[in-house]
């Protein structure tokens, strides 16, 4: 009875079972013979492959499967990987009755009963077409979007792990970074930042606020492979699953340092615009100012002259004379605020600078103390220009008192002279072209950015009250811009101070010196300043450029910087080199100047004692304009 009720029971559940398995129309199970004929068909079978139970039972499922496979064999292997390994699994293209395909996935397991005798194979075909498809094209998306990213080159788009470490690299990462991306996957990508980024965290906070915040944007410098930099701007995104865990971060740089020069130029010449309309304002209410001021000056001076012709002596005319030279500092005033303005009269002619500088150098060197080395260094090819010669060595002195006043406690000056060709962008406010540059360089004090860029503005002065009228470098400026020129300052506090004045070079130059004033240079060299002073006004008288040494060591600096005609040299002088050493020297070095000695000893005495003296042009002390021109028709 028990017996009866098992059996009863067991083939219920059967029953029971294969009613489940024949409901189901998600998947296709049925059953192959160890022959692997279909001997079981349920309904997802039906559903997904078309045939109903009496046009498959019995028939081999091979035909499921496409031409290629069955070709290939494929069916029969299945078969045999099921039953070598217990089971068999894959995707692949199946076909429908109606020959249609689409994509399965197929598991075969063999089956077995309680002696292990096989008995046949359930298989189990689910399509998945729909997935597939979802698949691909999620794949293809991905990938058009890895080809998108590894193509653009503009952009450095990388991956960092959660640590910061990089995991992917595009082409343009490499372009802008430098590094392949074998060379750097892997590594952190605060190697990018600067040393000083670097000690201050910037790297590691950039990450925090990217993971906090969910984004991080920022600009500043960065390192390529090669140690240059360049200016970035950079975005750092956090990359959360759906869980919402932190699995990295997105990383987009761009190089923007060419726009970061374009807006510095930009803010500099919005900047230099400004003050050059800032200085032409002050210019024009300066010219006006003075203008009207000259006016009433011009009535107080003849007012006062008519005034002295009628009074006579005693207080009246020492009060008279002080307000005569109160009207005359208030006329140099006037003068100062005019060359600003550019207004003042000149007298351009056309000269080389060098023959100026040489001739007023004596001057130049007087207005310097002893504690300053003074040099002079200047280009024997320099292009003459066109300039008022007074109003230029006025400008030079203004500059070299400028910067002696920078070093009270000594240093280095030196003016020096050069040929500049300016393309377009060299100088604001210069033309493209051949200029002349005049150079006066200080070791002082220097100028702070804001000082600097006031220094040209008239009644501005750093000096304290009484030791400058601040016109000084006005007066310079008003006077280069109404010749055509520019100044430019390059300074900074405790390096001292450069001042370039450009003068356009005159016309028909092919840049060698052009010598328009057809005068010798003339070197005159002697330790007594008056002497000194005498001699060079005869030598001037004569139509001669004339530059002054008063050492034969300094006569020697001077000769290896200039195209030097004549030496007129003291013979006896007390300290260092005498003048018959000079002359040999200069015989030696420069052959084709022309040497003159003088002396206030007897000459025949001198020439017995040595005959050097004889290959030389002497004259006697005191000499007279006469003296010289014989002896400079001896030695021409």
């Amino acid at each position: 009875m028990n017996q009866q009720l098992a059996a009863e029971k067991k083939l219920t559940d059967e029953k029971r079972f294969q009613y489940l398995i024949s409901g189901i129309s998600d998947y296709a199970i049925y059953m192959l013979d160890c022959d692997g004929l279909v001997s079981s068909w349920n309904a997802g079978a039906q559903r997904f492959k078309g045939y109903i139970a009496p046009e498959i039972l019995g028939q081999h499922f091979s035909r499921f499967y496409t031409p290629e496979d069955r070709a290939d064999k494929l069916p029969a292997r299945a078969l045999a990987t099921a039953l070598a390994e217990g089971k068999y699994e894959a995707e692949g293209w199946r076909l429908r009755q109606d020959g249609t395909r689409f994509w399965a996935s197929v598991v075969i397991d063999p089956i077995y009963d309680e002696q292990r005798t096989l008995l046949g194979y359930a298989k189990i075909t689910r399509d998945i077409t729909e997935k597939r498809q979802a698949e691909q094209a999620l794949r293809a998306s991905e990938e058009r979007f890895r080809l998108l990213v590894e193509g653009v080159t503009d952009y450095a788009i990388y991956m960092l792990s959660p640590l910061g470490e990089v995991t992917n690299w595009n082409v343009g990462a490499e372009r802008i970074n430098g590094y392949r991306q074998d060379e750097i996957v892997g590594q952190h990508f605060s190697r990018f930042y600067t040393d000083e980024d670097r000690a201050d965290r910037r790297p590691q906070r950039a990450l925090e606020n990217a993971a906090r915040l969910g984004r991080h944007e920022a600009e500043g410098w960065r390192v390529c492979k090669d140690g240059s930099r360049f200016w970035a701007h950079v975005v750092i995104d956090g990359i959360r699953d759906d869980m919402g865990e932190l699995i990295g971060f997105a990383k987009i740089t761009r190089d923007l340092t060419e726009k970061k020069k374009a807006d510095a130029a930009l803010a500099e010449a919005n900047a230099a615009l400004f003050q050059s309309q800032k200085m032409e304002s002050i210019g024009q209410l300066t010219g006006g100012i003075a203008h009207d001021f000259n006016n009433l000056l011009s009535v107080l001076a003849s007012g006062l002259e008519v005034l002295t012709l009628g009074r006579g002596g005693g207080a009246d005319a020492r009060t008279f004379e002080s307000m005569r030279r109160a009207v005359e500092r208030g006329a140099t005033l006037t003068q100062q605020l005019l060359a600003f303005a550019r207004q003042q009269p000149l007298q351009p002619e056309t000269r080389n600078v060098n023959h100026l500088i040489g001739g007023f150098e004596s001057v130049l060197r007087r207005a310097v103390n002893p504690a300053i080395d003074f040099q002079v260094r200047l280009d024997p090819q320099v292009r003459s220009t066109v300039i008022d010669s007074a109003r230029f060595e006025s400008a030079i002195l203004n500059l070299v008192v400028n910067a002696r006043d920078a070093m009270p406690e000594g240093g280095r000056l030196q003016i020096e002279t050069a040929n500049v060709d300016l393309d377009g962008h060299a100088v604001r406010g210069l033309a493209p072209g051949p200029y002349v540059r005049v150079g006066v360089t200080d070791t002082g004090t220097g100028m702070t950015p804001d000082t600097a860029a006031r220094a040209f503005e008239p009644f501005y002065t750093t000096k304290e009250v009484g030791k400058g009228t601040g016109l000084g470098l006005s007066q310079v400026y008003g006077f280069i811009k109404q010749s055509g020129g520019e100044v430019v300052i390059d300074t900074a506090p405790g390096a001292g101070t450069a001042i370039s004045i450009l003068l356009p070079a005159a016309p028909g130059q092919e840049g060698a010196l052009q010598d328009q004033e057809g005068s010798e240079l003339v070197l005159i060299v002697e330790d007594e300043p008056d002497l000194m002073d005498a001699a060079a006004a005869l030598y001037i008288g004569m139509g001669y450029e004339v530059v002054t040494a008063s050492s034969g060591r300094e006569a020697q600096a001077l000769l290896d910087s200039r195209e030097v005609g004549i030496l007129f040299t003291d013979l006896i002088m007390p300290h260092g080199m005498n003048g018959i050493e000079l002359a040999a020297y200069t015989r030696q070095r420069y052959p084709d100047v022309k040497i003159i000695l003088a002396s206030g000893y007897p000459l025949p005495a001198l020439v017995r004692e040595d005959a050097r003296l004889r290959e030389f042009a002497l004259v006697n002390k005191p000499y007279r304009l006469s003296d010289l021109a014989r002896a400079l028709r001896t030695v021409g």
